[in-house]
């Protein structure tokens, strides 16, 4: 017996199924970025930084770009 070629409806279907399972792992992954990063945070004692002022030099270290940043915060 001769398979029946698939549908564009199979299709979207299979491809709503992969984009479920990769949000999913997206979420996880995510998740764990965030442990990791709450670790580094303890470790170097900026869990003293209020949480707005963290988000506003994670914000500027990002507009000015990580090497940027970085140049301008090494001891001269």
């Amino acid at each position: 017996m001769a398979r029946s070629k698939p549908t564009a409806r199979d299709a979207l279907r299979k491809l709503r199924e992969q984009r479920a399972q990769l949000e999913n792992e997206e979420a996880r992954l995510r998740e764990e970025a965030a442990i990791e990063l709450g670790r580094m945070l303890i470790e170097c004692g900026a869990e003293t930084i209020e949480p707005a002022q963290l988000r506003q030099i994670v914000r500027g270290a990002l507009t000015l770009g990580i090497e940027e940043t970085l140049k301008r915060i090494a001891p001269a």
